[in-house]
């Protein structure tokens, strides 16, 4: 084999994919048909669930210093203002057990650059100008093809590359999905001078001319401009168009536009691939689901699709879980993916708001055969659910989940002899987890939870939690 895992895509999930591959010594290669990271603001909030992921994969502090907090809306009404409107339900700090409490604004392109950044500083590899046309499996790895160079064989192959996914085509995987709208949608990084960066500037549809959006971008002097367009019409991409655009809906003049840094237009659609995996090859992030933009959720759920796969893959790789285990990356994911589905969907088309939903914290696997729970009184949180943050003994719990390993939390109950890496963490009854002993997982999901450790020793051992 040329490599271990072959990753199809240098988008979010790849990147972060192959970041935690990476500390997990699995010799992985992130693979790109463009000749560079993709430019684009694209998906731009990054929700306190992800947030949460990245500071395990060790990237959170770039990302706090590459954006900020998301403006208050601004509606506008014949060039005057006309009232703010609060784009995103508040939360309470410490709301779910997480010291995160609502989405970061992060232009996709800076986030693409910091997982990028890390994965080489921590010797991962990315191979641009290398576009898929075919692959074969075998019985003991996948063989991927390239319009140009040699082709690369690997155990496993993942295809991260987006909604067109040329490697999901080439597997014969459908997808299901609808419309969600059938109104062109154009989105935009543009420069705008005469416009404040204090709001979020909302300008509703007049006539037969649809909504538009200028959102200042944290950490840019850039602007992301989005517009409806009636059905049937082609948005114009140029300068010249986008200066049309803004100058009919806004109290602006066409030169207050200078600069078009990145354009794309695109029709809002939610699809689900009918199945996530094909022998060795699965399929993460948008060549697995596409969403609508609305609420912010398809990035999110995408390097949340990583952060699940990658410490099951290097388990088995490594020889410490059965094969069976990667079963559980599409039963663990395919049903929160259509969960999110659902969600943007109702958010695009104002069924639902961005709450305590959209950010994430509540998502969990508790219907998973992963999820094991033993205890005759079961507490507030449960196996499959995220393990919260908190305190013991005052040590950080996120602190001690932080890397690739498995964490033992034996909280007002004595600890057992745990053989491996498992890290052990030893306290008293705790306010939100109760009595009891928690096999916390790599990703930050409970994955047994007992009175006693009766059962503990074989359920770690089919998970590959000893090493």
């Amino acid at each position: 084999m040329d490599v271990e895992v072959l990753i199809v895509g240098a988008g979010p999930s790849g990147l972060a994919l192959g970041v935690d591959l990476a500390r997990r010594g699995v010799d992985a290669l992130v693979v790109e048909r463009a000749d560079g990271l993709v430019p684009g603001s694209r998906g731009k909030g990054i929700q306190p669930r992800t947030m949460e992921v990245f500071e395990d994969l060790g990237v959170l502090d770039a990302i706090l210093a590459a954006g900020g907090e998301y403006p208050v809306g601004m509606i506008w009404q014949d060039g005057k203002q006309a009232g703010e409107h609060r784009m995103f339900d508040p939360a309470e700090d410490g709301e779910e057990g997480s010291p995160y409490n609502g989405p970061w604004m992060v232009p996709q392109w800076r986030t693409q650059e910091i997982l990028f950044a890390h994965l080489a500083e921590s010797g991962g590899k990315v191979s641009f100008g290398r576009e898929v046309v075919g692959l074969d499996q075998h019985a003991d790895g996948v063989t991927v093809r390239f319009a140009a160079g040699a082709p690369v064989r690997a155990r496993y192959a993942v295809a991260a590359d987006g909604g067109r996914s040329a490697v999901r085509r080439a597997l014969g995987i459908g997808m299901t999905g609808e419309t969600v709208d059938p109104n062109p949608m154009l989105v935009a990084d543009v420069r705008i001078t005469g416009l404040g960066r204090d709001y979020w500037h909302v300008f509703p549809p007049c006539g037969d001319e649809g909504f538009l959006a200028l959102c200042p971008l944290a950490g840019t002097e850039d602007f992301q401009l989005v517009a409806q367009f009636p059905e049937g019409t082609a948005p114009d991409l140029s300068l010249d168009g986008l200066r049309k655009v803004v100058a009919a809906r806004t109290h602006l003049d066409p030169e207050d536009v200078t600069e078009v840094r990145w354009a794309s237009d695109f029709r809002p659609r939610a699809a689900l691939a009918d199945r996530f995996r094909e022998g060795r090859v699965f399929l993460a992030g948008d060549a697995a689901h596409v969403h609508s933009p609305a609420g912010g959720q398809g990035l999110n759920t995408s390097v949340q699709d990583a952060y699940n796969l990658g410490w099951k893959l290097a388990a088995v790789l490594r020889g410490e879980a059965p094969q069976s285990l990667l079963d559980t990356y599409e039963e663990e994911r395919r049903p929160i993916a259509a969960d999110m589905l659902g969600l943007s969907t109702d958010i695009h088309r104002g069924e639902a708001r961005r709450g305590v939903a959209t950010r994430q914290l509540g998502l969990g696997y508790r219907d998973s055969s992963l999820a094991r729970e033993t205890r005759t009184n079961p507490g507030p949180v449960r196996p499959g659910d995220r393990a919260p943050d908190g305190t013991v003994d005052g040590v950080r719990l996120f602190d001690t989940f932080r890397g690739p390993h498995w964490t033992l939390l034996a909280l007002g109950t004595e600890a057992p002899e745990v053989p491996g890496t498992v890290h052990v963490v030893r306290g008293g009854p705790h306010a939100t987890y109760g009595t009891g002993l928690f096999l916390i997982r790599p990703d930050g999901y409970v994955g047994w939870a007992g009175e006693t450790a009766k059962g503990l020793t074989e359920y770690a051992t089919g998970v590959g939690a000893l090493g």
